[in-house]
C-alpha cells in the first residue's frame, strides 16, 4: 500500500502523552487559516509504503509510549490510513496507544472509525480556527475534540479531555536536518514570533512564517546562518 507522508520522527513528546513516534501525513485541503503545517498542504510528495515506513519505525518501537498520527489530513489517504493502522496495530505491542489528528469534523470521519474497531485509540478532531479560544492540551483550538476510542484511550486520555495546556510543560520538539529547524507541537498564540525574533538575533534568517501561525502539528523553518 502507497501513501504519501511528510517526515517521521522520534521522539514526538509534544503531540499525546509520553516518548512518541510521530507520522506525519502529506497533503491537505483543508488550509485552515493559521495552520503550522502548511508545507504539509501540498498532494503527491513523500510517495513511500507501508512496508518502508514499518522498517523505519521499527527501530523506535521498544522505546515509544505510543504513536502519534497527524498531516497534513490523514483522512485524505483513508485507505493508506485504514493500511497503516491495521499494521501498527499488529507490530507496536500492548500498552502503546494510537492517537490521530484529523481537521476533519468527527461527523464526517466516525463512520471510518466505526468500520476500524480497535485500530486507533484516540482522535482529536476538527479544523484548527485561529478565533476560538486556544486553552485545552493537546489542541491547536478549543473547538477540536478528543474522542477515546477504545479501553486504552480512555485509561490514557480521559484525564485530558478537559484539562487545559497550562498543564503541559510549555515546550515544542526541535530537530535540525541539515539547514532546516524542525519542530512539532501546539504553541501559545505569539510564540513562533517570539522565535523568529530569536533566531534572527542569533544570526539566522528564517523565511517559512509570518509570524501568526498558531495551529497544531509541525513546522519546517529553512534557516541560514
Amino acid at each position: 500500500m502507497r501513501l504519501f507522508l511528510s517526515r517521521l520522527h522520534f521522539p514526538v513528546t509534544t503531540l499525546g502523552p509520553g516518548r512518541r513516534v510521530g507520522i506525519w501525513f502529506q497533503g491537505c485541503s483543508l488550509h485552515c487559516p493559521g495552520c503550522i503545517s502548511v508545507d504539509t498542504w501540498a498532494h503527491g510528495q513523500g510517495e513511500t509504503t507501508v512496508a518502508e515506513v514499518m522498517r523505519t519505525i521499527s527501530l523506535w518501537l521498544a522505546e515509544a509510549d505510543g504513536i502519534t498520527l497527524s498531516g497534513g489530513e490523514p483522512f485524505e489517504q483513508v485507505d493508506a490510513l485504514q493500511a497503516l493502522l491495521e499494521t501498527l496495530r499488529r507490530e507496536i505491542g500492548p500498552g502503546k496507544d494510537l492517537l490521530i489528528y484529523s481537521g476533519q469534523p468527527w461527523e464526517k470521519i466516525a463512520p471510518h472509525l466505526a468500520r476500524w474497531p480497535g485500530l486507533a485509540d484516540a482522535v482529536i478532531s476538527d479544523p484548527f480556527l485561529r478565533s476560538a479560544p486556544q486553552t485545552l492540551a493537546w489542541r491547536g483550538s478549543d473547538n477540536q475534540r478528543l474522542h477515546l476510542l477504545s479501553p486504552l484511550g480512555h485509561e490514557r486520555y480521559t484525564a485530558w479531555q478537559h484539562a487545559l495546556r497550562e498543564a503541559l510543560p510549555k515546550a515544542l520538539d526541535v530537530c535540525f536536518e541539515g539547514d532546516t529547524l524542525w519542530m512539532a507541537g501546539i504553541p501559545d498564540p505569539g510564540s513562533l514570533a517570539l522565535i523568529q525574533r530569536t533566531l534572527a538575533e542569533a544570526g539566522y534568517a528564517s523565511t517559512a512564517t509570518d509570524g501568526s501561525l498558531e495551529g497544531p502539528s509541525s513546522i519546517s523553518v529553512p534557516v541560514f546562518a
